[in-house]
């Protein structure tokens, strides 16, 4: 095989066409593989095949520095860059990571995951080589959707108002999760590349000159008549005013084709655009035909039969259900998502209420206040994402809905833990930072019922609300034990040694501490805390009245919602809580301030001590050192 001898970029300069149209049928035939066993990204990296060889015959990585935008679509350069043995780990601990990983290679320059980001950074990398003097090219690899997000458009405008040398490759899939949100592709080719409008209008440009008179009035009209068509039908209008040269669209399945383009590109002195048109999934018949994913996240799967057609599991399909009933019964509720709907399960309810549902692309701010806007109209929109990218829109959560105090509803899937896409995904951050928007309320839902009671009680509020859940199955409730959205739940009765105060996913693993901890003599109450914001006052009573408190979330420990519960414990008066002065001792557990690299999420909880061993462990430590458990 091909492959078995590219063990770097300089291997592939010495093909031939031939064997450059074997090696990319090699290359998916072994990705389609490896995703089979582990699971990962599959459609952007077939499509990105013959690209990812262009790029690399044309440009000298890592003297040249290419940056690879929605890193997902970067398999097929790890694998020409050497490290194609390390596919059997892919996304497992460990392992090799389904993105750049500068620790992996010195051809992974960024470590990208989150959309719309890479152009900034080629600004900025060309801003250093141009002081340095150093002749690196910077190449910016931008595509699946990417282009839809606002801070893409702001790497432009200053790539085009500094003149730094970028070659920036638009890979246009039209796709990012789903059908990419924007217009800017629809008509990229147009008139720009039709032979027959070309001759006709140098034709007309030079009768028109010609004529006695009026003839260079009326060329200048005709200037100002094609200025305004190619405003409206080309691509070159967009990005040439913005100071970036524009050239394509290219086949981006053509690598001798694309070679060329990259070539003359890379000596442009400017930013230059160079558009390729790309398939996502190509050369994998279900990746092809997958119209809602086209498999942009596979899981373990069948490469003979491809992998079961995706549908919402868990929280997400509980969620799912839950907003087309609401939509049933709310004409105000409207939906909107970051170019997810799929995987935030909003699929069901785009079909049912297609005039109420809004992708608005990779544009999480947008989204947010938008949400605002429709808020203001009287709306009640439900802004679905998932709980990493909600850190994106932080301050249009803060700002443009906590300040306004407008009733939008956070729909947050993947909150805590999330496993294989590692450090940039997990959602340990949203607790903490959703706590700091004075009037938001927080649910963390424990079971599929109380998703479904939270979200029917949010839509009563008069301010803004956010529930988060997590990936994953679903605990499961009897309904009559759901009770108020806005109560808290002892799941278990002590008799005042310790309290635990468990919020979301973690109550399973805190009531298995409490049957370990009394095994040993230590009496345990358990708390579902379910409304972490505002904290139900006669859970932090009860709490009160033993020794020792025990908070657990699966997010962040320093601000989240084990301090804030800490922090509600010493408000309250003495008098209640019989004469006391002074609250117990409270034990603050979560994950650490830390980058946590991917692995499956049961083994990375156990190595944080956050299931029912490591709680129990650390509780009974905390125990003895009070001066009051066991010998």
């Amino acid at each position: 095989m091909i492959l078995d001898t590219v063990n770097s970029p300089a291997d592939l300069r010495a093909l031939a066409p031939d064997q450059l149209t074997s090696l990319a049928a090699e290359i998916r035939e072994f990705v389609v593989q490896a995703v089979s066993v582990t699971g990962g990204h599959l459609g952007p990296n077939l499509g990105a095949v013959e690209l990812t060889l262009a790029i690399h015959r044309v440009f000298d990585s890592p003297k040249d520095a290419i940056l690879w935008d929605t890193g997902h679509q970067s398999y097929v350069h790890k694998l020409v860059t050497g490290r194609r043995e390390a596919f059997a780990g892919l996304r497992q601990s460990g392992g090799l990571s389904g993105y750049p990983s500068r620790s992996e290679s010195e051809h992974d320059w960024v470590e990208n995951s989150h959309a719309s980001t890479i152009l900034s950074y080629a600004h900025g990398l060309a801003t250093a080589v141009g002081q340095s003097g150093s002749g690196r090219k910077v190449v910016a690899v931008i595509g699946d959707g990417a282009m839809t997000g606002g801070m893409a458009f702001e790497g432009l405008n200053n790539l085009g108002h500094s003149g730094r040398r970028v070659v920036i490759v638009l890979n246009d899939n039209g796709r990012s999760y789903a059908p990419t949100a924007s217009r800017l592709s629809e008509t990229l080719s147009r008139l720009r590349l039709n032979p027959g409008w070309v001759q006709l209008r140098d034709r007309v440009e030079h009768l028109l000159r010609d004529l006695p008179a009026v003839g260079e009035l009326a060329y200048t009209s005709l200037k100002g008549a094609k200025a305004a068509v190619r405003e409206v039908l080309e691509p070159t209008a967009f990005f040439e005013a913005l100071g970036v040269r524009y050239t394509g669209p290219f086949d981006g399945h053509d690598v001798a084709g694309m070679e060329d383009a990259l070539r003359n590109a890379g000596e442009y002195d400017g930013p230059i655009v160079v558009h390729v048109l790309t398939q996502k999934g190509r050369g994998y018949p279900p990746a092809e035909d997958d119209d809602e994913k086209c498999l942009h996240d596979a899981p373990i799967f069948d490469p003979v039969t491809g992998p079961p057609k995706w549908a919402p599991a868990g929280y997400t399909e509980a969620f799912a259900q839950a907003m087309v009933e609401l939509g049933e019964r709310h004409p105000q509720v409207h939906a909107i998502t970051a170019a997810m709907p799929g995987p935030t399960g909003l699929l069901p309810f785009s079909e049912r209420f297609p005039d109420r549902f809004h992708d608005v692309g990779i544009a999480e701010q947008h989204a947010v206040t938008a949400a605002a806007g429709m808020a203001m109209g009287g709306l009640r929109p439900v802004v679905a994402v998932y709980s990493t990218f909600f850190t994106r829109a932080f301050d249009q959560a803060n700002l443009d809905v906590g300040l306004h105090g407008l009733p939008v509803i956070f729909a947050l899937d993947r909150a805590g833990i999330t496993g294989d896409d590692g450090p940039s995904h997990h959602g340990v951050l949203d607790m903490a930072l959703c706590l700091e928007i004075p009037g938001m309320t927080v649910f963390a839902p424990s079971s599929a019922q109380e998703l479904v009671a939270m979200l029917r009680h949010a839509l009563t509020l008069d301010g803004p609300a956010v529930v988060r859940y997590p990936k994953g199955s679903t605990r499961q409730v009897p309904d009559e034990e759901v009770g108020s959205a806005l109560e808290a739940r002892r799941l278990r009765a002590g008799e005042g040694d310790v309290c635990i105060l468990a919020v979301g996913k973690m109550v399973e693993a805190a009531e298995k501490a409490a049957v370990e901890l009394a095994e040993h003599d230590v009496s345990v109450t358990v708390w579902d805390v379910r409304v972490v914001k505002p904290l139900d006052a006669s859970m932090l009573v009860d709490a009160a009245r033993h020794r020792l408190v025990v908070t657990v979330e699966d997010g962040i420990r320093f601000g989240g919602a084990g301090s804030f519960m800490a922090d509600a414990m010493t408000q309250i008066e003495g008098a209640q809580i019989e004469g006391a002065r002074l609250g117990p001792p409270v034990l603050v557990l979560g994950t650490p301030v830390a980058y946590i690299p991917q692995g499956k999420p049961d083994r990375i909880h156990a190595d944080l001590g956050l299931d029912g061993p490591g709680i129990a462990a650390s509780v009974t430590k905390a125990w003895h050192s009070l001066g009051v458990g066991p010998a």
